[in-house]
């Protein structure tokens, strides 16, 4: 019996009803996958659906604990040497069995994907080689010590090495290659409306509730509470902060929130002597670049109100952010101070760096990633404005294009966001802030090519730390060092929030993960 059979009619509005025998399933995503590759890009556009159609050697729960996945064990051997393995009786969506190849495979594959614009480099940067000890079990050797190794190749997705060694973007798109372990199969992508994937039937994990999962691609806020509301959806992701009162006030309709470790942040091209967007006061180009100066930097930290931000754009639907990770991630480090507003304060940095009167500057957001971001860029474009700068503009762009220019490095100040996805900071700072280096796997989210070598050398020492008390102790001293250089703004860290009827569960995870897999009937 199809999920939308019977019509549920309320004053606020007319739901459709997921009856007990349910099979089918429609999400309303807010957000588009740039490819189906599950290697293309770490971005949680693309791996919500990588994560339903492919698996990793690891995985989460909602708190961001590691749980077996693909492999059910991981044994560091020595400093240097670790064995996994790998989950017995798993098969790839053609039947053929899941093998110590298919994983060799797809760890040298991720770290080369053409034109990735979040890479997996970094994963698997650590790997020195790799060989088959049985069909079950793959030997690993690292280039140095790595404490979490488990946490570095364990998400990157397996791809069927027979699928997908002579495979294409292209054959991905179309499903030729889409070929995974998952709990569903892939059908179909029509991009710009939906995708659609069939329960797997032989799935080794837990049996799915639903035979056929739609995914409609809304992006755009109110449209998509309108069609869970008009039962077009049963199912919606990143509701917007103002809706949650009135969808939890409608009967037959529930919210799902968690607070999250994805922070926000505005990234500032402190790297090129000269950056595209940053003028002076007429308008002309600018031969030095101001994002270099510390004290700039700083300045315009100093110029934004985080907490006004939260309250009135989001809700309160967010905590005020001055580093990487929030409290609860290892790593966070409870001694750094969330910048506070001060005005004054960066008016006499701007002063000390040779800027009295500030200079011009253009703004780019994305208009569709996560919730209010256009809204966030336009309020940080008015306290720039009141601290002296001339803002010639805050650009808002879809964010498959956004994200793209970005990693071309085309803006010069820009908001983005950055999920932490495992239990410490160490590859969030590692990808996000630590100097782009794609033989050293770092760097691999770092869109301005900032660059610290005392905070490099910090990180290399964290990482290599097998003792957990010491390796944690020296991320909170590699996370002091850098954010008191500024190198992004940090925002704020967002809570989260799914809608669906009031007959469905979802787990709501601080890895904002929206997924079939995580939804089940109500029991």
């Amino acid at each position: 019996m199809n999920i939308r059979s019977f019509l549920l009619t309320t004053a606020a509005s007319t739901l459709i009803a997921l009856s007990a025998q349910a099979a089918d399933l429609t999400i309303g995503s807010s957000t588009e996958p740039s490819a189906i590759d599950p290697q293309f890009s770490r971005t949680g556009n693309n791996q919500n659906i990588a994560m339903q159609v492919f698996d990793r050697l690891v995985q989460t729960d909602a708190q961001i604990h590691i749980e077996p996945a693909l492999a059910v064990s991981w044994t560091n051997i020595d400093p240097l040497t670790w064995h996994v393995k790998l989950r017995d009786g798993v098969t790839f969506h053609d039947g053929a069995p899941l093998t110590a190849e298919d994983v060799i495979f797809s760890l040298t594959r991720a770290k080369d994907i053409p034109n990735s614009p979040a890479p997996f480099s970094g994963n698997v940067a650590a790997i020195d080689s790799m060989k088959a000890l049985n069909t079950l079990t793959v030997e690993f050797k690292t280039k140095k010590p790595a404490p979490d190794f488990i946490e570095q190749i364990g998400f990157v997705y397996i791809v069927q090495k027979k699928a997908a060694e002579t495979a294409t973007i292209e054959d991905f798109n179309s499903g030729k290659a889409a070929i995974g372990t998952g709990a569903y199969k892939f059908k179909s992508w029509t991009p710009g409306d939906n995708l659609t994937l069939t329960r797997n039937e032989s799935f080794w994990g837990q049996k799915q509730d639903f035979d056929t999962v739609t995914v409609k691609f809304i992006s755009n806020d109110a449209s998509r509470v309108a069609a869970l509301r008009s039962g077009a959806v049963d199912l919606i992701d990143a509701v917007p902060p103002g809706d949650i009162k009135t969808i939890e006030g409608i009967e037959g309709l529930k919210v799902f929130s968690i607070a999250s470790a994805r922070m926000i942040y505005m990234a500032l091209d402190s790297a090129r002597d000269v950056t595209p967007f940053v003028t002076d006061k007429d308008g002309k180009p600018l031969e030095k670049n101001p994002l270099k100066d510390k004290n700039v930097r700083a300045a315009l930290s100093k110029l934004v109100n985080r907490q006004l931000i939260i309250d009135r754009i989001l809700d309160g639907s967010a905590e005020p952010a001055g580093q990487l990770v929030p409290t609860g991630v290892a790593g966070n480090d409870p001694s750094i101070p969330t910048p506070a507003f001060d005005a004054e304060g960066a008016k006499a940095l701007l002063a000390q760096a040779g800027y009295p009167d500030g200079f011009g500057i253009t703004l780019h957001t994305s208009n569709d990633r996560f919730p209010g971001d256009s809204e966030i860029a336009q309020a940080l474009g008015q306290m720039f404005a009141r601290g002296g700068l001339k803002v010639n503009g805050v650009v808002a762009q879809p964010y498959n294009v956004y994200t793209k220019a970005a990693s071309a490095q085309e803006f010069s100040a820009f908001v983005f966001s950055l999920g932490n996805s495992t239990p410490t900071s160490a590859t969030g700072l590692r990808n996000l802030l630590m100097t782009n280096n794609k033989e050293a796997g770092t760097g691999s989210f770092n869109r301005t090519r900032y660059s610290n070598p005392a905070f490099d050398d910090l990180m290399r020492t964290a990482v290599g730390e097998f003792d957990e008390t010491k390796r944690i102790e020296r991320l909170q001293q590699a996370t002091k060092m850098v954010f008191e250089d500024t190198p992004v703004i940090p925002l704020y860290w967002q809570k989260v929030h799914w809608a669906g009827k009031a007959n469905l569960s979802y787990v709501a995870n601080m890895t904002e993960d929206t997924s079939a897999t995580l939804t089940t009937l109500a029991k």
